[in-house]
């Protein structure tokens, strides 16, 4: 059986194609979407996981071989935890953050993981992770689709940003496409292809138009922004050969998880001492703040985390002039809440799509601690990220040498009201916004997809 598997930077969804058309499946009761996380007791359940589905002889040898020292440290830690099984140790979507909100010093916690498979410069040792992690989160979404289906999914679309991050976009992307590939390959896909994910989008859109149109495709993610001009409607939709109608495409590691992360820096760290006069005259370091809300770098993560940061920050517990808020810093690194911070942050920027107000509950923090903060602050501080929105939008219309007649906007974080402005104020007022299903239109168009190349 063939599926579309949006494996995205904040949800992971898959559809199917039944006699209506795509249909997204359901995988936690009636809920058809899961958030993109994962909490472990031990590194070594996720390989013992993985090492459980690989079916091929010789490609389980060289796994097994590969991740030896982690198969030994599952049983160690099986015994430790008092488990039969490593999957009772291993947690995803809302069971992983409630699993570490409540004890965010141990375990193994990833969040987005898909925001760093592009990464420049990573070992094979990262690349193995990272292998394990998005294959174990594939594979309880593909079996929870298959319990649902009541058949085995083999062949599936996935999709892919135009862009991942890295320094370099051809080198990037291929490393990234290829972990995504391995990951799919080890749990049972034996048939995978990758569509751009703001074409997927657009797919699910064409099959409601009735005519022809030239489409530009805006779609903000958790992770990245991907734009494409796509010629659209009735005398397109049937070819499997759309190269000609792809206009133009753009895309940028820029999305939801940076407006989030942007807003914990420069409304909530503020609160934390990061702008606190030094007795020295000098400026407080931003970059002990600045990485502590950076969740989706490794490199941020790891200086975060250093012993040279704890020293630096008793230092200038020393220096400021208001310690009290650098102990509360001081305080979030040692009890690792600067995710759970961050996940502040977001359900804030989410209230304040609708709210002119919003109070931040950091309560886990320190009692009845709630920094404020006003739509048009939150508008302020994301100037610089809207600023690349639009540059993408440009850039993708001046490839196309053509003005969209209609733009369709979709993913989770073009929902802001700010993603519409941007829109209105490089194209006007005349031109029609359509929304899509924010959340479930690039896995619908994975679906339709799927069924043109797998049918």
């Amino acid at each position: 059986m063939f599926v579309g598997f949006d494996y995205g930077t904040s949800n992971c969804a898959m559809s199917y194609m039944d006699q209506d058309g795509a249909s997204l499946i359901p995988l936690y009761g009636d809920n058809t979407f899961v958030p993109s996380t994962l909490y472990a007791l031990e590194r070594g359940f996720i390989a013992e996981l993985i090492a459980q589905q690989v079916q091929d002889g010789e490609a389980k040898i060289h796994y097994t071989q590969s991740r030896s020292a982690l198969l030994g440290q599952a049983r160690a830690g099986k015994v430790e935890h008092d488990l039969d099984h490593v999957r009772d140790g291993i947690f995803f979507g809302s069971e992983a953050i409630e699993h570490y909100i409540s004890a965010p010093g141990e375990g193994y916690f990833i969040k987005s993981p898909k925001s760093f498979l592009g990464a420049s410069g990573l070992r094979q040792q990262s690349v193995d992770f990272f292998e394990d992690v998005v294959a174990a989160m594939m594979l309880n979404v593909k079996q929870r689709a298959e319990q649902y289906l009541q058949q085995v999914i083999t062949q599936v679309v996935i999709g892919r940003p135009v862009n991942f991050q890295g320094i370099n976009a051809q080198e990037s992307n291929q490393q990234a496409q290829a972990i995504l590939a391995a990951a799919g390959k080890r749990i049972g896909f034996t048939d995978i292809e990758f569509l751009f994910e703001p074409l997927a989008a657009g797919f699910d859109f064409e099959t409601r138009l009735t005519e022809n149109k030239t489409v530009l495709v805006v779609d903000v993610g958790g992770g990245t922004t991907d734009c494409s001009m796509v010629l659209m409607g009735p005398n397109h939709i049937q070819q499997l050969d759309r190269s000609q109608d792809f206009l133009g495409h753009t895309g940028e590691r820029v999305g939801g998880n940076d407006f989030d992360i942007q807003l914990a820096q420069k409304i909530l760290m503020p609160h934390f001492g990061m702008l606190s006069p030094l007795k020295t005259g000098l400026p407080m370091p931003l970059m002990p703040f600045v990485n502590a809300m950076a969740i989706n770098d490794i490199g941020a993560q790891t200086e975060f985390y250093d012993l040279k940061t704890k020293l630096l920050l008793e230092r200038l517990t020393r220096e400021t002039f208001e310690p009290e808020l650098l102990k509360r810093f001081i305080a979030m690194r040692e009890h690792k809440h600067n995710f759970a911070v961050v996940r502040e942050a977001e359900l804030g920027k989410i209230a304040l799509s609708a709210e002119p107000q919003h109070g931040f509950p950091l309560d886990f923090i320190e009692p009845n601690l709630a920094p404020e903060c006003s739509a048009e602050d939150y508008a302020e501080v994301s100037e610089q990220l809207l600023q690349k929105i639009a540059t993408l939008i440009s850039e993708a219309t001046r490839q196309a040498s053509v003005q969209p007649q209609m733009v369709y906007i979709t993913g989770g974080s073009a929902k802001s009201p700010l993603i519409r402005k941007v829109i209105r104020t490089l194209f006007g007022d005349e031109i029609a916004i359509v929304d899509g299903d924010h959340f479930g239109s690039v896995a619908a168009g994975l679906g339709v997809w799927a069924g043109r190349v797998f049918s």
